[in-house]
């Protein structure tokens, strides 16, 4: 259950929509209580002959460019899957023989966002980039120990999720290796 049953949607946005709805509380009184919901999203470790893929983005609005996976926004009526793949042949032009999903984060009880991570191993260039009016970006390639320092960077725009499973990985080498081997198989 993403809102209870009785909520009542009252902000419908582009990406984000705001429900409300009356809680009992413990001394039989009620409170209104919201939760947001945000679309949903999905994004690529895109592995290229050993390397990962990173963007530089750049948007409308925002004075520097930050670190991110190619990704983005789940359309409606679309699986997470074809949502990625989509994104990874439009933002880059590539496509990948083997997807697997390696994270998924869903908010937390105020704020709704499924967002999925998977590894796209075998990545390969398929045709020209198709960018969105809003969407520049420079493309860098990462070696697993490069790619796992930017976890340490507040501006790396990715789950928490990963986050966590980088930070682990920079403080304990069997999960280092463990997260190597989910990325580069082996």
């Amino acid at each position: 259950m993403i809102v209870p049953k009785n909520s009542k949607k009252v902000f419908e946005g582009v990406l984000f929509d705001v429900y409300q709805w009356q809680q009992k509380m413990y001394d039989g009184s009620l409170a209104t209580f919201e939760k947001v919901v945000r679309k949903s999203s999905a994004g690529a470790i895109c592995v290229v002959e050993n390397k990962i893929v990173v963007l530089q983005q750049k948007q409308p609005g925002r004075k520097s460019a930050y670190p991110s996976l190619p990704g983005g926004r789940v359309d409606d009526g679309e699986d997470v899957l074809t949502a990625v793949r989509r994104e990874l042949l439009e933002e880059l032009g590539y496509e990948a023989d083997d997807w697997e999903l390696l994270v998924e984060s869903f908010g937390n009880s105020k704020l709704y966002f499924h967002d999925s991570i998977f590894v796209a191993k075998k990545c390969r260039k398929a045709t020209e980039q198709k960018l969105d009016n809003g969407e520049k970006f420079d493309v860098e390639s990462k070696s697993f120990d490069e790619w796992l320092q930017l976890c340490k960077d507040r501006r790396f725009a990715v789950p928490v999720e990963l986050k966590f499973m980088m930070y682990e990985a920079l403080l304990d080498e069997s999960k280092k290796e463990e997260l190597r081997k989910k990325i580069f198989g082996g």
